[in-house]
Order: structure tokens, then C-alpha cells, then sequence
């Protein structure tokens, strides 16, 4: 068996993932609206990938309609959206799959045509980085557009921001998801708190790296409170520059905030890697010194082979890894990999909205050689 070191069990808070294969969470923009519902076709998706893998992370969903920056992505803060959840939770379950719920707020990677009252979008600060968003047409086919210039969210809004948080984790496990993962990454509205270059406030926070870590922090809080730690896992980018968010290449304070989130005792963290962006990569000493920080799982994603998974793994650096486009191509992933077969071509024409095509319907191995 090829790369024997992804194969072995892995505890991740009270539960056991019987490998490190991790599909990735994936935008993939086929929600139904108004509403932000996700599709039974959904349940086919991912319980066609969960199958195989110790984790499906379901694509990034908006915790309450201000949350929403991108035409069909789906919200996990409605009854009607919690119940789709749960059908789809219950296929991946009867496959013997685990599957969480990546939970986020876009911040200012938004349009107003999709916000309350057509608002402009919230974010730490007023600060515009150019970022593009996604909308639908009339044909409802995809189209990309200039995002709206954000505003500062007011002391209410963060307050709302932060229960928004916490009641689409009691949404999620409604749904029976085996847990939820806060996005703290990629320039949404976490990681624009947490980044100087968005965060010019001068409140409790802004500032200090005690201050722009408030928000994360708040939020990490209130999604334990819901549920408990051992269901809470949290996804950052510390370094690199996502959706004009520049974050820069700082390891001091960023190894802080990792062991602040240490300190919660949280299921996992999942790294996101700007070299899958064009960043630099991580050394392997900036690798070591989060090893150090965090106690319990690491995920590492981002452009990731099964070659530099199972070595990172074999150094100790991380836990598991999380696998993205080669998911949406491959249902099958984790026994490809375990064979030593080739993988399905991608086709990024169809990453982004639409419906079965380049959805459901990728081979299996077995229907490929046959």
C-alpha cells in the first residue's frame, strides 16, 4: 500500500478518523435562492467523497444573510437550510463518513446586491484591497464583479457577528455534524480583524495583537460555549496574502494566536498554505514552531501531494491533510492514493456553480478502467 502513514487512525477531539485523507472545505457556489439552500444533489457530493476520507470539511457557509459575499454559496442559520443540512449530514453518515461545517463570515469580500437592505459590507475597517467577488446573471450562470467597499462594523455588529457564530453551531448540530470549523482565513472578515492591513481601529479591536485577535477569539468562545471543545476546530492562513487581505510573512504573532487558540484545547487547526496562492512557502522551522504551539490535531492543506503529505506527517510537523481540487475530481481519492492510480483531470469550468457536471459526476476508478 502506497504511503502507508495516511492510512493510520487519528484521534480528533473525542473522535476517531480512520485516516488523514481530509477532503478540504470547497466552494462550489450551487446553492438555491433566495434562501441559501443547499441541493439534494449536495448529498451525492459529499457523500461520494466522505465515503473514503477520515473528514469531509463541507464547504465555507454563511452564518446569517449580512455573512453572504458570494451568489450560491449556502447558510447553515435557518430552519429551512438546517434541515437540507441534516439530509445531506445523514447520507454521509449511512456512506460511514464524518463530515463538519466550515462557518464563516465574508466580511468584505461582499456585494451590496447581496446584503440586507443592500448595505455595504462590514469589515474591521474601511479599508477597500480591490477583492472581486462572485454574483449570478439572469441566466444564473456565474459572473465576477468588483466586491463593494466595505464599512466598519459597529460595536453591535461584532456583538451580532459574534451570536450569529454561535447559533449556527446549535444550527449544525442540529443537522448532526460531527463538528464546525471557524474560518479564520483567506480574508474573510476573522482574518481582516486579525490583519493590520484591513484593521485600523482604534477600539478594543484594533491595535495591539491582543485587540485584533478579539474577534477570533470571541467567536472560538462562543462556538465552544454552544457545543464544547471537542467539536470546535478553527482554520487560519497565517501568512500570505488571500483576497488582497496582505498578512504578510510575521511568525511571532501568529504563533501567538495559535497558542492562544492552544489554550481553548480545540479539536484541530487547520492551516491553509500560501504557496497554493503564489506565497512563500513555509520553512520547516515556522512548521516546528506551530507544531510546538498547538497540542492537539493539525491539518495541513494547499496544493498538497500524497509525496508531501506523507513526509510532513512522517516529520511530525502535522496530522493530517486536506486535499482540495484533487477532491473535487477524484470521489475516490483516498484509494487512488492507495494504489498508486492516476487521478482524474480537473475541469475548472465547472468548479463554480451549475449542476451535476463536474459535480457528480467524475469516474471512479473502477469506471475508468472498465
Amino acid at each position: 500500500m502506497a504511503y502507508d502513514n495516511l492510512f493510520e487512525p487519528i484521534k480528533m477531539g473525542t473522535q476517531t478518523l480512520k485516516n488523514r485523507i481530509i477532503m478540504a472545505p470547497l466552494t462550489r457556489l450551487r446553492a438555491v435562492e433566495p434562501g441559501d439552500i443547499p441541493t439534494v444533489l449536495a448529498g451525492e457530493y459529499y457523500s461520494q467523497r466522505a465515503a473514503g476520507a477520515g473528514l469531509a470539511i463541507a464547504e465555507a457557509t454563511q452564518i446569517s444573510f449580512q455573512a453572504k459575499g458570494y451568489a450560491g454559496a449556502p447558510g447553515i442559520h435557518t430552519k429551512d437550510q438546517t434541515t437540507a443540512w441534516k439530509v445531506i449530514v445523514d447520507n454521509v453518515h449511512a456512506k460511514g463518513g464524518k463530515i463538519v461545517v466550515q462557518l464563516w463570515h465574508t466580511g468584505l469580500v461582499a456585494h451590496e446586491s447581496l446584503q440586507p437592505d443592500s448595505k455595504a459590507p462590514i469589515s474591521a475597517s474601511d479599508v477597500d484591497v480591490g477583492v472581486r467577488t462572485s454574483l449570478r446573471d439572469r441566466d444564473n450562470q456565474v459572473i465576477r464583479v468588483d466586491a463593494t467597499p466595505p464599512r466598519p462594523a459597529t460595536a453591535d455588529e461584532i456583538k451580532q457577528v459574534v451570536a450569529d457564530f454561535a447559533h449556527a453551531t446549535e444550527c449544525a448540530m442540529e443537522a448532526g455534524f460531527d463538528g464546525v470549523e471557524v474560518h479564520g482565513a483567506h480574508g474573510y472578515l476573522l482574518h481582516q480583524f486579525w490583519a493590520e492591513h484591513t484593521n485600523k481601529r482604534d477600539d478594543e479591536y484594533g491595535g495591539s495583537k491582543e485587540n485584533r485577535a478579539r474577534l477570533i477569539l470571541e467567536v472560538v468562545d462562543a462556538c465552544v460555549n454552544t457545543w464544547d471543545k471537542d467539536h470546535v476546530g478553527i482554520r487560519l492562513s497565517p501568512q500570505g496574502t488571500f483576497n488582497g487581505v496582505e498578512a504578510g510573512y510575521e511568525e511571532d504573532d501568529n504563533i501567538w494566536l495559535i497558542e492562544q487558540i492552544n489554550k481553548r484545547d480545540l479539536m484541530y487547526l487547520h492551516l491553509s498554505e500560501p504557496d497554493w496562492a503564489g506565497g512563500t512557502p513555509y520553512s520547516d522551522e515556522f512548521r516546528q514552531k506551530i507544531r510546538d504551539a498547538f497540542d492537539n490535531m493539525i491539518i495541513a492543506a494547499g496544493g498538497y501531494t500524497a509525496e508531501k503529505a506523507e513526509k510532513n506527517i512522517k516529520a511530525g510537523y502535522i496530522d493530517a491533510v486536506a486535499f482540495g481540487r484533487d477532491y473535487i475530481a477524484n470521489p475516490d481519492l483516498p484509494e487512488r492514493i492507495r494504489q498508486g492510480a492516476p487521478l482524474n483531470d480537473q475541469h475548472p469550468e465547472t468548479f463554480y456553480g451549475g449542476g451535476a457536471e463536474g459535480y457528480t459526476d467524475y469516474p471512479y476508478l473502477e469506471q475508468k478502467q472498465a
